[in-house]
């Protein structure tokens, strides 16, 4: 049972989480900064800018994730080709995070010490040296701890996708587990959920205390 339906399920949930934490990494980089330029306290302060994007974070970090995938059945099937699956379900998966942790890495960046990027500037560094050479180097724990709470949370979304066919443990919970009444593997897939939040917690914690030395 477990190299037929638990190990192929893991590979999936494995699959869908990395590549959409990746992903929503990318898109959540960009509005994080534009929110930290266009800050009043920013580097480049742009009151409606920041409002703009305020408002459209919040939106989407408002809807459930359930409610999401089924809203963006059909932009993942003009992406994808198809609306269900596991290579479907990193659509939603990405855009449903991307918000999130465009947040986090707001409030990361946010803690970095004016004094550092005073000094910066007072040296004839530009706002991109700022941001990237400044700010983000010294926001990179916080950065690390932000990715980590992304996967973990992206895991637990992916499990969810599977009530809806995209496939991983949540499918495999649903079909057996739930619906032919096998205590057993819905067991099974519980614990592997939890092995594998473990995991990534614990890799997070690691390698956010290399950064922190």
């Amino acid at each position: 049972m477990f190299e037929k339906i638990l190990l192929p399920a893991i590979g999936e949930t494995l699959y869908m989480s990395l590549t959409a934490t990746f992903l929503a990494v990318l898109l959540g980089f960009i509005p994080a900064i534009m929110l930290i330029l266009s800050d009043e306290d920013g580097l480049k302060p742009n009151a409606k800018l920041y409002r703009s994007l305020d408002v459209v974070i919040n939106t989407l970090r408002s809807f459930p994730f359930i409610i999401l995938m089924i809203i963006l059945f059909p932009v993942t099937k003009m992406i994808i080709g198809k609306s269900i699956g596991t290579t479907a379900a990193i659509v939603p998966l990405t855009i449903g995070a991307a918000p999130f942790i465009a947040r986090l890495i707001e409030s990361a960046l946010k803690e970095v010490d004016k004094g550092v990027v005073e000094a910066a500037k007072s040296f004839g560094a530009s706002n991109f040296q700022i941001i990237f050479k400044v700010m983000i180097v010294e926001a990179l724990p916080g950065i690390i701890s932000t990715i980590t709470l992304t996967l973990i949370t992206v895991v637990g979304f992916s499990a969810m996708a599977g009530a809806v066919g995209g496939g991983g443990l949540g499918d495999v919970a649903i079909k057996y587990g739930y619906y032919r009444f096998q205590t057993d593997v819905m067991i099974y897939t519980v614990m592997a959920l939890i092995v594998l939040v473990q995991f990534f917690q614990s890799l997070g914690d690691y390698i956010y205390k290399i950064t922190k030395k």
